[in-house]
């Protein structure tokens, strides 16, 4: 059996998903835990997987990872988000993207449901990109 296939989304649709997207990152810049919490799904699963941590699955122990997170004092994060690509699938979207911080760039797959006519996250995982190992020089000796 194929795997099902969609049509591409409507310019509406993803300017949507990718406004729910960069809210994330906004909530996520400006330490705003209620905005971040607005954003994740009520209804369906949600987890999250950070950089060096185990997976987190429940929508209550997310939510307390993102307020131990954004609860840090200092200044305000400076994380820009680049290279958003959305993929709609009915009311299934995935967002992947990269994270630039002032510690270099990580990798995210953001994937939001449709709840009550907004888009509204039930995954976020972030992981370092690891730079290409040097070409091996076929004149050196081994």
């Amino acid at each position: 059996m194929d795997p099902p296939r969609t049509s591409p989304p409507t310019g509406t649709e993803r300017d949507a998903v990718l406004t729910a997207n960069l809210a994330f990152y906004s909530a996520f810049g400006l330490h705003d835990f209620p905005a971040m919490d607005a954003l994740w799904a009520r209804r369906a699963q949600v987890l999250c997987l950070h950089p060096g941590w185990s997976a987190i699955v429940d929508r209550a122990a997310v939510m307390k990872s993102w307020r131990t997170i954004l609860a840090k004092d200092g200044e305000l994060l400076h994380i820009q988000c680049h290279a958003e690509r959305a993929f709609l699938y009915g009311d299934f979207a995935i967002v992947l993207c990269e994270e630039e911080l002032p510690g270099g760039v990580l990798a995210a797959t953001n994937v939001f449901v449709r709840e009550d006519a907004q888009w509204r996250m039930v995954h976020h995982q972030a992981s370092a990109i690891i730079p290409p190992y040097p070409a091996v020089r076929s004149d050196l000796p081994l």
